[in-house]
């Protein structure tokens, strides 16, 4: 799920700045500037880097973003307990100063 999220980030990019770009009027710009929420080149890049320094930390970010998991159908998956996952969780949201994570 993550690799086809970034493949689709991806696209978008290339499709906005490719040599095809199409011409719209204001009005019909206004909803298509909306940018997503998320940027998933960030995130893939970060997710690796974190999955460089710890793969488990990785892990729990791919399982409840991508996937979707609750913390505790994580912890099931992952072999550890629900505060573990939540620690995980926290130190991966939380060190934002940090350009990897």
């Amino acid at each position: 799920m993550r690799q086809i999220l970034i493949d689709l980030a991806r696209a978008r990019l290339y499709q906005k700045r490719g040599p095809g770009a199409l011409h719209i009027s204001l009005e019909e710009a206004s909803p298509a500037l909306e940018e997503p929420r998320v940027d998933l080149l960030a995130l893939d890049e970060a997710l690796s880097a974190l999955a460089r320094i710890d793969p488990r930390k990785a892990k729990v970010v791919e399982l409840r973003f991508f996937a979707g998991l609750s913390v505790e159908e994580t912890a099931d998956v992952l072999g550890v307990s629900p505060e573990t996952v939540m620690r995980d969780w926290k130190f991966a949201k939380g060190n934002r100063k940090n350009k990897y994570y």
